[in-house]
């Protein structure tokens, strides 16, 4: 069944509606992560849920800097020509872990292909310096695909976080259209091999719908995940950033995507957590309880 309209949606139908950022839990993080020279995905992406997860207290901190080498279509975070590596930013992430007195936390980047390593060395540290200073707090790293270095993943599961999170986006067909620079199977392999790596590991990853695909290639790509044995699937509406980003071709209601939930859990994943506003690490704790 083709899913593609004929013209893009021009206004976000009504079960978008979300909470404007504010409280005091809401300012803590904010100054914690200021005062400390971090940067969270959930303002560099300008997520929906950011007021709500940070009145609740938790954020989704993005590590080695704020510039990514790629200039995926559907991205906020600022692309161009990264400067430096900040080798004090794994203890500063990890007191503001502890300040905060977070149970959870997730950690992501933006894709730095000028690394050798692509930044897993700087994931690893940020793993060990938690645990040091924090060794109660769950730790789900999401990373970019390190241009499909073997030796970079081991690097991270070496850590034994609890969830290794990496994000396919987009099905086979669309994916090289907004993402260019990725590679659609480089992805899964990614995915496959850290499982490998370590049988006990939380595997996980997630989807954007909107994008121009048709809901069978969204099932295609479910299995796709299974076969790699990716034990989590998100699943959320793509909204446009900017006019300059790719445009909205569809709004998945809600019944749409309970529908393509159970479908996926057909499949045999562990949990599937499927909705207009879910994002990757939204919920982060409990989609892994």
């Amino acid at each position: 069944m083709t899913t593609t309209p004929t013209a893009p949606p021009s206004r976000l139908p009504p079960w978008f509606k979300v909470r404007l950022p504010g409280g005091p839990n809401y300012a803590r993080v904010s100054a914690l992560a200021r005062g400390q020279q971090l940067h969270t995905i959930c303002q560099e992406a300008r997520c929906p849920n950011l007021g709500e997860c940070w009145e609740a207290g938790t954020a989704t901190f993005l590590i080695l800097g704020d510039i990514c080498t790629r200039a995926c279509r559907y991205c906020a975070v600022t692309s161009g020509r990264p400067t430096g590596l900040d080798l004090g930013e794994p203890l500063r992430l990890a007191r503001t872990v502890a300040a905060m007195g977070l149970d959870f936390v997730v950690i992501t980047s933006v894709n730095r292909d000028d690394l050798p390593d692509g930044g897993a060395g700087v994931f690893a540290a940020c793993v060990r310096a938690i645990r040091l200073l924090r060794p109660s707090t769950g730790l789900e790293v999401l990373i970019p695909d390190f241009m499909g270095s073997a030796a970079s993943l081991q690097t991270v599961v070496t850590e034994r976080p609890e969830v290794l999170n990496h994000n396919i986006e987009t099905v086979a067909r669309v994916f090289p259209r907004v993402r260019h620079k990725g590679d659609y199977q480089r992805s899964l392999t990614l995915l496959a091999e850290a499982k490998a790596l370590d049988p006990t590991l939380t595997t996980k990853s997630g989807l954007m719908v909107g994008l121009g695909e048709e809901e069978e290639e969204l099932v295609q790509t479910f299995a796709d995940l299974r076969r790699a044995q990716v034990d989590v699937l998100t699943m959320g509406q793509y909204l446009r950033p900017t006019k300059q980003h790719h445009p909205v071709a569809r709004f998945y209601t809600p019944d749409d995507f309970s529908r393509l939930a159970q479908r996926a859990r057909g499949l045999g994943f562990r949990r599937v957590i499927a909705g207009p506003l879910v994002r990757s690490s939204y919920h982060a704790r409990e989609q892994i309880a």
